[in-house]
């Protein structure tokens, strides 16, 4: 321990001597002092617990970085791993200039395709090819207004009334439903709701009736219905009773069909982005010429909110080209059509519409290079994968609203 000491004041007085010397006493206070402060260290470790090793650095970030390279609208909502190949539902909630279209692709034999990427996509607006800024195959939850025919024929409207608790099969639990009726008028129902169980019963209570007291029915002497007694043909005692929902004037129906796909284009207006707005349009195609709003307007209406028709035709207006109406609105909204002529059919109908609807591609778009004078603007949607037919909607309308 003298010599330690030794070295040590040997060194302190080596402040004012060269450099040199310097070096020379440091090397021999490591010689010395190395294999006594060793042993001297491994005694005090051994009596110590062992410790976390240091957390890495954290990486600097030029102050600057994030202004050169700002983050995309939709990159600062979405989770790396969901950017890509698909975008998160968060971006639905962005500029309102953007245009987005629920897509739906089939194949040959009208199965759904699932597996198509964001590079097989080509948008025309206007004719002039976009960027596709947004891309979505995941599935939506869905806001839906069931909106039932309610002056079928007695056994269309049966068929119907027996079916509809099965449309449930098709919905989740993130799926609301608001069910209405239309006849000469539109009759909403209780509202939008998740609940199931109130769906059901709601369903279970809907009655497709051919009875209005605010609507008079065919004059019992007039030349279109023949006499009647209670409501029934005295010429053939045993025919149904005559509908009295709907006036006949020179067979011509005042049911409003137009009317109600407005109404219920305004109920599912509210409803956000992130969700797929649909009406299952439920009727035998029948319109009459009461209407106060036009199926242009209507039309616009779905186009502005973005809605779309997915239309069941129920009865024999197919065979009698009285579908026509339920064809041109799903159609121009991007919807669907189909036809059934028995309760079964319908069943498996309900869940084939609810799964179409959820499982569409989203793509969206900033609108470049079209014409901004233009109130409405075509859109054609194109994949590169042969064999496919697309439905989406054909256009849009330049608003400041939600798309």
């Amino acid at each position: 321990m003298r010599q330690l000491f030794s070295d040590v004041l040997l060194i302190l007085n080596a402040q004012n001597s060269g450099w040199e010397n310097m070096k020379s006493l440091r090397k021999t206070k490591f010689l010395v002092l190395a294999p006594l402060l060793l042993a001297s260290g491994l005694l005090c470790l051994s009596g110590l617990p062992a410790q976390e090793p240091p957390a890495a650095p954290v990486p600097k970030v030029a102050p600057d970085a994030a202004k050169q390279n700002p983050p995309r609208p939709q990159d600062s909502q979405i989770p790396p791993s969901q950017q890509n190949p698909t975008d998160s539902q968060s971006i639905l909630k962005i500029n309102v200039n953007y245009v987005f279209l629920p897509v739906t692709v089939k194949d040959g034999d009208g199965h759904l395709v699932p597996d198509l990427t964001r590079g097989e996509f080509r948008i025309f607006d206007d004719s002039v090819e976009q960027r596709l800024e947004f891309f979505s195959a995941e599935a939506f939850p869905l806001s839906v207004v069931v909106l039932l025919d309610n002056d079928l024929k007695t056994k269309d409207a049966e068929q119907v009334e027996s079916s509809l608790s099965a449309i449930l099969a098709g919905l989740s639990s993130n799926d609301e439903a608001f069910v209405c009726r239309f006849d000469s008028n539109f009759h909403p129902g209780k509202g939008f709701t998740r609940d199931q169980d109130k769906l059901l019963t709601e369903l279970h209570r809907t009655r497709l009736s051919t009875d209005r007291p605010d609507v008079a029915g065919p004059d019992p002497g007039g030349p279109y219905s023949g006499p009647t007694i209670n409501g029934q043909s005295a010429v053939s005692p045993g025919a149904p009773p005559i509908a009295a929902s709907t006036v006949i004037i020179g067979e011509k129906s005042t049911k409003a069909l137009d009317d109600a796909v407005y109404e219920a284009s305004q109920l599912l207006k509210d409803r956000g982005r992130d969700r797929r707005k649909m009406i299952f349009l439920i009727s035998d195609g029948e319109n009459g010429k009461t209407n106060h709003y036009t199926y242009d307007n209507t039309v616009k209406e779905l186009l502005r909110y973005g809605v779309s028709v997915y239309s069941l035709g129920v009865g024999g207006g197919f065979y009698e080209r009285k579908f026509s109406r339920l064809q041109s609105y799903a159609h121009d909204t991007g919807g669907d059509v189909f036809y059934a002529a028995k309760r079964n059919s319908l069943e498996s109908l309900y869940s084939r519409v609810t799964e179409q609807a959820r499982n569409q591609y989203t793509l969206g778009y900033n609108p470049r290079g079209n014409d901004k004078a233009k109130d409405y603007h075509t859109v054609e949607v194109r994949v590169r994968r042969e064999g496919l037919s697309i439905l989406t909607r054909e256009g849009y309308y330049s608003v400041t609203g939600p798309r």
